[in-house]
């Protein structure tokens, strides 16, 4: 079935303003938008720039808007928009580098600053690996699923509107480290979460619950992570 694909396009250094380009593509049963973004890239404009890598839903460099939605392009069948144009576009509330390539550092440096690693000063003295229990380990078990691909955090209107905002992205990691039995630097994080910026700019909006490729429903880790944080401090 034949298909249009309406692709922004940008380049910083033609000195022209950003626009779409329309393709034509005969787009097979089981083609993903990834499939098909290869196939113009191969085939029709070789100039076209977008990130991947595994192809497979884990790496996340994949995540763009389309129709309108964050997506996964290697997750997304084209035949399943059940529409006769498909309108791509980077993932919003990042500047764009080059056509559907977006600057991520602004996201990865949230993602640093809520210290996104295990945290205890004064580890057991055991050659053996730190325990956890299966009941401990189900409460965090769909925070550590997070493949940072930033759909959520681009999807969100208090990213948007606040670019000093840490984002759903970085907060749910501070609910895995900070529900984790193992970790003891919920203080060290407190600065960076209790702040106006930080968990408080959350207004449980709730985009991010539906752009996660995951399922991971960030809004309910950051209410559990605001519970903490009030219970920590008072």
């Amino acid at each position: 079935m034949n298909l249009t694909f309406k692709i922004y396009r940008f380049n910083p250094e033609s000195g022209q303003p950003p626009h779409y380009q329309d393709f034509t593509v005969d787009v097979k049963k089981g083609e993903t938008v990834l499939d098909v973004l290869g196939e113009i890239k191969a085939h029709q404009d070789g100039t076209l720039v977008y990130r991947r890598s595994c192809r497979s839903g884990i790496c996340g460099s994949c995540a763009m808007q389309i129709n309108g939605l964050n997506k996964l392009a290697c997750e997304t069948q084209a035949l399943e928009l059940q529409t006769a144009t498909v309108v791509v576009d980077p993932l919003p509330g990042f500047k764009p580098i080059r056509d559907l390539a977006v600057d991520l550092e602004p996201f990865y440096e949230k993602l640093r600053s809520i210290l996104p690693y295990l945290i205890n000063p004064d580890p057991p003295e055991t050659d053996k690996e730190r325990y956890q229990s299966p009941e401990d380990f189900a409460k965090i078990e769909i925070s550590i699923s997070c493949i940072l691909c930033a759909s959520c955090t681009s999807s969100c209107p208090s990213f948007w509107a606040d670019k000093s905002y840490a984002g759903p992205a970085a907060l749910v990691k501070a609910f895995r480290y900070s529900y984790d039995t193992r970790d003891a630097g919920l203080r060290e994080r407190l600065d960076m979460l209790d702040n106006k910026h930080g968990l408080w700019r959350c207004h449980t909006i709730m985009n991010c619950n539906d752009a996660c490729p995951k399922k991971i429903f960030p809004t309910e880790g950051i209410s559990f992570l605001k519970r903490k944080v009030v219970e920590n401090k008072y």
